[in-house]
């Protein structure tokens, strides 16, 4: 789901704010928080997120998008904030998204492998039915 586009006054703000901008729920966007994948300020008792705090959960949700998990993507995340080089950056990720990637193939595998035993069951109940050898009981 593309984000909406909220105008600000100031690079702050609410969680209602980032939850209707992203189209999450304010129990999400704690959830986050106690992840440590965000870090609002606070004023009372009401959070007051950043802008480095929307960037952060624009970057998770499109890790989860793409399947890794949180802590795969707090990894990502505090990688990119460092102000190290960025090639060992790049590389970590493309790491994480070859191993994602072997998994995501090999859940891929045993499904058609499940499809194929599948439709052997359905041809060998097919034969079956069709040489005559189920009767059909009647139930009463």
């Amino acid at each position: 789901m593309p984000a909406t586009v909220v105008a600000h006054a100031s690079p702050n703000f609410s969680i209602s704010e980032l939850a209707q901008e992203f189209d999450l729920t304010t129990r999400a966007i704690r959830f986050y928080e106690d992840s440590g994948l965000l870090t609002p300020e606070r004023s009372g008792r009401h959070r007051v997120y950043s802008a480095r705090d929307r960037t952060r959960l624009k970057l998770t949700l499109r890790g989860k998008r793409l399947g890794l998990t949180l802590a795969e993507v707090k990894e990502l995340v505090d990688m990119y904030e460092s102000p190290r080089d960025t090639a060992p950056q790049l590389m970590k990720f493309l790491a994480v998204l070859a191993a994602h990637r072997a998994q995501l193939e090999q859940r891929l595998n045993d499904l058609h492998a499940t499809l194929d035993e599948v439709r052997s069951q359905e041809k060998q109940a097919q034969r079956l039915l069709t040489l005559g050898a189920v009767k059909a009981k009647r139930i009463k």
